[in-house]
């Protein structure tokens, strides 16, 4: 029986956004790390959803396990790691948009091993979701990512992919390799078309969206920034406009956009209405400033919506 709407596998990271006050430029904590942020993302849209990784034994690992507590995301499948510590990044703003500056190495999650999988939550979950960076913190952590994938196959649960591209972390051609083999073992890919371009090759949003399918998953969701999201299936493609704001700050913007789709499309099996509820949801989020306090709930989406 599934239990779990969404089990999200990851590395969290403790944030510090930028901000100037009183002529004085400070940094200010939050959370951020994409599995983590489309965990809650789905959570504050409605879904039932569960998460997984390692946290240090620390004031920021534990600074995580309570926000996913007030969040209502099941923590019970973390592991809390004595002696090791949770990453963190740090987010300037300048002329060109946001700057990531990362203290992950050797981090909790990622000495996450294979045979430290919670194997009955992967099961017990209608859709089990990673991305690259789960994939590209370790070279353990890339197997337990094939690992989780081909349990939740084995045990009917779908699998959802960010292919979400970080060359600090690995170099291209292993991002390409695991990225694609990934993929291809996943029921819903989720790249962006940056990232895509990378990882692919190709610029042309259809042939990318042709690339995915090829491989074998059900639907891609492309998504092209302002433009929207290229939602492709082997009967129907289309174009999902995006819902324009005046952006504050775009980051956990796609990790809010596959939150929320995932949760929406849980309710109702159509992916292109999900696409535009999480093109308004992602649309909401970069209304201010970090990757999880602007996450907006289903409500105000609803209402986003509805104008």
């Amino acid at each position: 029986m599934k239990t779990l709407d969404i089990l999200s596998l990851g590395e969290p990271l403790m944030e510090f956004a930028e901000v100037e006050r009183g002529g004085e430029r400070l940094f200010l904590p939050g959370f951020g790390g994409d599995s983590s942020n489309a965990a809650i993302a789905a959570a504050r849209q409605g879904a039932k959803v569960g998460y997984f990784t390692a946290v240090g034994d620390d004031a920021f690992g534990r600074d995580f396990l309570a926000l996913w507590d007030r969040e209502g995301v099941d923590r019970s499948p973390v592991i809390v790691r004595p002696g090791a510590r949770t990453g963190i990044y740090f987010i300037s703003y300048g002329p060109e948009g946001h700057v990531f500056s990362y203290y992950r190495a050797g981090s909790a999650a990622a000495q996450v091993l294979p045979a430290e999988l919670p194997l009955g939550a992967i099961a017990s979950a209608r859709v089990l979701h990673l991305s690259g960076i789960s994939q590209a913190i370790s070279t353990g952590c890339a197997d337990a990512g094939f690992a989780a994938v081909r349990h939740a196959r084995a045990n009917g649960t779908i699998v959802s992919y960010d292919t979400n591209l970080r060359l600090r972390l690995w170099p291209l051609d292993r991002a390409r390799a695991v990225v694609q083999a990934a993929s291809a073992l996943a029921d819903i890919v989720r790249p962006s078309i940056d990232d895509a371009g990378q990882l692919t090759g190709l610029d042309e949003p259809g042939a990318i969206a042709d690339l995915y399918l090829g491989l074998g998953c059900r639907i891609v969701a492309l998504t092209l920034g302002p433009e929207g999201t290229l939602v492709a299936t082997a009967e129907r493609r289309e174009t999902v406009p995006g819902r324009r704001v005046e952006a504050v700050d775009a980051t956990g913007a796609g990790d809010t956009f596959t939150g929320a789709f995932l949760a929406d499309w849980l309710v109702h099996g159509d992916p292109f209405r999900a696409a535009a509820y999480a093109n308004a949801a992602a649309a909401l989020k970069t209304l201010g400033k970090g990757a999880v306090a602007p996450i907006p709930r289903r409500p105000a989406v609803e209402a986003f919506l509805a104008r």
